[in-house]
């Protein structure tokens, strides 16, 4: 696994970077409105234990400390920091890349001991899904992070990727098939560095949606 990102590091306590390996278990649930265009993804991130215990132990520091409220400001200064790097998300309909819009419905939750972030990102334009392929990957450019769909047993489960609504649809998780030497590459990264800008999308897995 690999470190968590810059991104997310400046939204969290400082302690947080004495571990060098943190990763996020992804869920997407694809939104679509009455006509049957694509409209969002829900996407919800689950932190990787390390991570989650460093941050909840560090909000819950204090005599006045208010768990609630410090998840809060956790949540906003993510999304913030997000914002800047398109919420790692790139989504294509049809293999045409699509216009990303604003987060503004977002929250972090502690469940089980995690770390949950959620928010609603939303595409500019809604986009239609009869006879049409959507796909998308979320990924840190650098891979100082690694993202992969919520799995069991290397297995991924069918929560990982949902379309809410009735549509002939297939959905799908495709796994990531990096070439040897970017793996090479970046096992030989030392946990304090980054890759070059792009590395991420080659370990990314692709979420499909394909409707008739």
């Amino acid at each position: 696994m690999l470190a968590v990102s810059g991104v997310l590091i400046s939204a969290v306590p400082s302690a947080a970077l004495a571990h060098p390996h943190g990763w996020i278990d992804l869920s997407v649930e694809v939104m679509t409105d009455a006509d049957g265009n694509a409209t969002a993804l829900h996407q919800t991130w689950r932190m990787d234990p390390f991570y989650s215990l460093v941050v909840l132990e560090e909000l819950s520091q204090g005599e006045e400390a208010n768990l609630d409220e410090g998840l809060d400001h956790l949540a906003h200064e993510i999304r913030d920091n997000l914002a800047a790097q398109h919420y790692f998300t790139e989504v294509r309909l049809n293999g045409e890349r699509q216009a990303l819009g604003e987060v503004t419905n977002y929250t972090a939750l502690a469940r089980n001991g995690r770390l949950h972030f959620m928010f609603r990102l939303p595409l500019a334009k809604p986009q239609p899904l009869k006879e049409s392929e959507l796909t998308y990957q979320v990924f840190d450019p650098t891979y100082y992070l690694e993202v992969v769909h919520e799995a069991e047993d290397n297995t991924v489960l069918d929560e990982a990727l949902t379309l809410r609504g009735e549509y002939d649809c297939t959905l799908n998780v495709e796994p990531a098939d990096p070439d040897p030497e970017l793996i090479m590459r970046a096992t030989m990264l030392d946990k304090d560095e980054q890759g070059e800008p792009g590395l991420g999308r080659h370990f990314a897995e692709t979420g499909v949606v394909a409707c008739r």
